[in-house]
């Protein structure tokens, strides 16, 4: 555990050291947890620090997720590095049965060969070649336009 924590050393200069902190005992409580992890669940699982209402907070507030990632790919590429990087996506659809699911939406398969109805999101990395690699960038949930949406 204590590894992560150094790790997320390099995330200081884009987090005041209150946010670090509690981003650290988010993550030290998720990766303790079992079943399903939910903002109680975190609270509970972390020793003192975290009460539900600071996980609520945390999670409340606007960050910087793209930054963070990129100063946590920053920390691990070295010069040594070089050598052939490339940038891919990739569209993901997850099938969801239900109504009232913010993005459900129909969207293409390639797996069934049809349109399903479910939540499509969108996946992009930094893949290095020789060591196989990938740096995840973005993952973002993408909305079914209307039809009267579209120009």
């Amino acid at each position: 555990m204590f590894e992560i924590i150094a790790i997320l050393e390099a995330l200081s200069p884009s987090l005041s050291t209150k946010k670090l902190k509690h981003l650290s005992l988010i993550i030290e409580s998720t990766l303790s947890m079992t079943g399903r992890v939910t903002m109680l669940g975190i609270s509970r699982w972390t020793e003192k620090g975290a009460s539900y209402r600071t996980v609520q907070r945390f999670f409340e507030e606007k960050q910087q997720w793209a930054e963070l990632r990129w100063l946590l790919i920053k920390s691990h590429i070295s010069e040594k590095c070089l050598g052939t990087w490339v940038l891919i996506g990739d569209e993901v659809v997850v099938t969801k049965s239900g109504k009232k699911t913010y993005g459900l939406g129909r969207f293409f398969s390639s797996i069934q060969n049809q349109a399903v109805p479910g939540l499509c999101f969108i996946n992009i990395s930094l893949l290095h070649v020789e060591s196989r690699k990938s740096y995840p960038l973005l993952a973002e949930q993408l909305l079914k336009k209307s039809p009267g949406n579209c120009a």
